[in-house]
C-alpha cells in the first residue's frame, strides 16, 4: 500500500513501546506520518519503537513518564506543538497492567491508577489536542478502549469502569467538537497477541492460545497489527464521515451468545 494515508501527518501515541501502541506507531509510520511523538512509562522499549520508526523516515519524540502525571500529559502535547506547530492525530493507548482480583477485594490503589491512567488521561489529552486541532482546522482523536468496555471481565473492575468511561467520553467529544472538524473515534479490541495478555495468563498459556483461541468465533487472536490498521482507517480521510463510533474488532466474539450444546 502506497504511502498516502498519514502523509505529512503529526502523530502522537501512547503507551507506544509495545502491542498495539509500538504497531499503530509503525503502521502510521509506514504510511508517511512526518513527525511522531511516541510516549511509554519505559524508558527502553519506547526507545526501540523510536528506533524501528526512524527507520521508516519519520523524525521521532520519546517521551517516557507515566500518562496519569499531569505533568508527563502537558510534556507530551507541549514537545509535539513545539517540534511540528501542531497535530493532526493523537492515540491514546496507554493503560497499566494490573493482576486480576475478585470486587470483594479489589484494591483502591489499582483502581484509582486505572482511573488516573486510563480515563484522566483520556480527557486531558483528548482536551489538550482538540484545543490545538480546533485552531487548526480539525483532526482526529483516537482511544484504546476495549471489549469490556460493553460487559465484565471477571477481576478487571477498574479496568472494564474506565473503558466504558472512554466510551461515553468518545461521543461527547464527537458531538462537541464536529463543528471544528474534529473526528472522535475509539478501537475496541478483542483478546490479542500481546505482552499485557502474556503478563495475564504466561508465556506457556499464550504459545496454547496462539495455535488455538476457540472461543472467538474466528479461531485466533487479534494482532498488534489488527488493531493498528483500525486506527489507521479511522484516522485516515476514508473515514472522514466517521466520529463518534466505536470500532470493535474481536474476529466475532461479541456477536456470539452461546450454543446450548456448549452448556
Amino acid at each position: 500500500m502506497g504511502r498516502s494515508r498519514s502523509e505529512g501527518a503529526r502523530v502522537i501515541v501512547t503507551g507506544a513501546g509495545s502491542g498495539i501502541g509500538r504497531a499503530t506507531a509503525r503502521r502510521f509510520a509506514a504510511e508517511g506520518a512526518a513527525v511522531l511523538v511516541l510516549a511509554d512509562r519505559r524508558p527502553e522499549p519506547v526507545e526501540v519503537t523510536r528506533a524501528e520508526i526512524e527507520r521508516l523516515g519519520a523524525t521521532v519524540i520519546t517521551m517516557p513518564g507515566d500518562v496519569g502525571e499531569p505533568a508527563v500529559r502537558d510534556a507530551i502535547v507541549d514537545a509535539m506543538l513545539a517540534a511540528a506547530g501542531g497535530v493532526d492525530v493523537l492515540v491514546s493507548n496507554a493503560a497499566p497492567f494490573h493482576p486480576q482480583q475478585p470486587f470483594l477485594e479489589f484494591s483502591r490503589d489499582v483502581w484509582l491508577e486505572d482511573i488516573a491512567v486510563n480515563l484522566n488521561a483520556s480527557f486531558y489529552l483528548g482536551q489538550r489536542v482538540a484545543r490545538a486541532m480546533a485552531v487548526a482546522g480539525g483532526g482526529s482523536i483516537l482511544y484504546t478502549a476495549s471489549i469490556n468496555a460493553t460487559g465484565a471481565g471477571r477481576g478487571s473492575t477498574s479496568y472494564c469502569t474506565t473503558k466504558a468511561g472512554i466510551l461515553t467520553l468518545v461521543k461527547v467529544m464527537a458531538v462537541e467538537l464536529a463543528p471544528y472538524n474534529i473526528r472522535v473515534n475509539a478501537v475496541s479490541p478483542g483478546p490479542a497477541d500481546t505482552a499485557w495478555s502474556v503478563q495475564l495468563v504466561g508465556e506457556e498459556k499464550m504459545e496454547e492460545f496462539r495455535h488455538r483461541f476457540p472461543v472467538v468465533p474466528m479461531g485466533r487472536l487479534a494482532s498488534a497489527d489488527d488493531i493498528a490498521n483500525a486506527f489507521l482507517f479511522l484516522a485516515s480521510a476514508e473515514a472522514a464521515y466517521v466520529t463518534g463510533h466505536n470500532l470493535v474488532v474481536d474476529g466475532g466474539l461479541t456477536a456470539r451468545v452461546y450454543n446450548v450444546a456448549d452448556v
